[in-house]
């Protein structure tokens, strides 16, 4: 037994499975210290024992598992930035605390913690999946519960993008070629004619483009059916890269396989070795001036609905954009109102013809009737 004062609260102090435990019984009883020191020790006693999991596993900060993780996560995945973002909001309320520690309570607490700070159902689903995954064995345990409770997921509304106007498509591409970005106007025909993600654009080398054979492979992508995709060179979109080849060759004198298509460099590009980190400011600026809302990811749900529109079946339409889903691929079908009203007006008038001109000859017919 170990306690003691620091302040007029009485705290306690032991060593558990390794781990040096040190925690304020939050009274100024040294009595009530000491039976807070034994609850403690029989509640770890308890998750110590009611899991296979390695024992010195359970008696572990989540700080020290979190960092654990993610060095492994990083030789597993490419793609890390958001893991690292979700696993850190996680770490900032939760990393102190040992993993037995944690259970059903404090993952609803944690939830209804960020719900707080006006974080997203969705983000907030996906730090929660991450914790759980990183608890392990334990982590399995408190997932099967809430799922029980209806717990484990905060419902969230899935945000479909929309599909922008032929006419601000067009005012947009006019505009795109007056902008000071010389990366632009090129970059905007290849997500409206080509459907190519943010980074899949940015990341692009002379070596994925076939002029001659007239495609496009893509390279690394956010998914594993994206990669490798090869994607049809239309008329516009070829060009757009003849004018833009004409002048990668003015400014760097050569369009080699290995440089990037956007090469870096601000306020001008300079290095054909390294891409180009973001075209925000440059789509920013395009946007505002077209006088459009919209993000630069509808771009891409633009195509899919004009291929929709114009009769394209889901298996084409894959594989241009890469989706395997056939629930993802509805989210970005988005028929316009005019198209449809089209298609229903298109079944509506013949039998309205039909009935109006039918009832045209039978009130001919009474009047004929009346008057004899």
């Amino acid at each position: 037994m170990a306690v003691f004062k620091r302040g007029g609260v009485w705290w306690y102090k032991f060593y558990f499975a390794g781990q040096f435990i040190r925690e304020s019984a939050k009274s100024t009883s040294k009595t009530v210290a000491k039976d807070a020191e034994n609850q403690r020790r029989r509640e770890l006693e308890q998750g110590f024992h009611n899991l296979r999991q390695r024992r010195e596993n359970r008696i572990r900060l989540l700080r020290d598992v979190a960092d654990e993780y993610l060095a492994d996560y990083k030789l597993r995945f490419r793609g890390i930035t958001f893991a690292e973002y979700a696993i850190g909001h996680v770490v900032r309320y939760l990393g102190d605390k040992l993993l037995v520690d944690i259970d059903e309570t404090e993952v609803i607490g944690y939830q209804s913690t960020r719900l707080k700070e006006s974080a997203a159902p969705k983000s907030i689903n996906e730090e929660v999946r991450f914790l759980l995954t990183m608890m392990g064995e334990p982590g399995d345990v408190i997932r099967v519960r809430l799922r029980k409770k209806k717990k484990l997921k905060l419902p969230s509304r899935r945000k479909i993008g929309k599909a922008y106007e032929p006419e601000e498509t067009q005012h947009m591409g006019q505009l795109s070629r007056k902008s000071h970005s010389p990366h632009i106007h090129l970059a905007l025909t290849m997500a409206l004619n080509a459907g190519m993600r943010d980074a899949e654009i940015k990341s692009l080398t002379w070596s994925q483009i076939h002029m001659d054979k007239g495609y496009i492979q893509v390279g690394e992508s956010k998914t594993a059916a994206g990669e490798g995709r090869t994607i049809p060179i239309n008329s516009v979109l070829q060009q757009a890269i003849v004018e833009h080849m004409a002048w990668y060759r003015q400014k760097f004198k050569d369009t080699r396989p290995e440089w990037y298509v956007f090469p870096f460099g601000r306020p001008r590009p300079w290095d054909p070795t390294r891409h180009v980190t973001t075209i925000k400011t440059a789509w920013r600026n395009l946007r505002t001036n077209a006088k459009v809302t919209g993000r630069w990811h509808d771009h891409r749900h633009t195509l899919i609905t004009q291929l929709a529109e114009g009769g394209a079946g889901e298996e084409t339409i894959r594989q241009i954009v890469g989706h395997v889903s056939k629930e993802v691929l509805r989210d970005y079908l988005h028929v316009r109102m005019k198209a449809k009203r089209e298609a229903l007006e298109s079944i509506v008038t013949p039998p309205f013809e039909a009935s109006q001109s039918k009832r045209e000859n039978g009130d001919k017919e009474s009047r004929n009737l009346t008057e004899t």
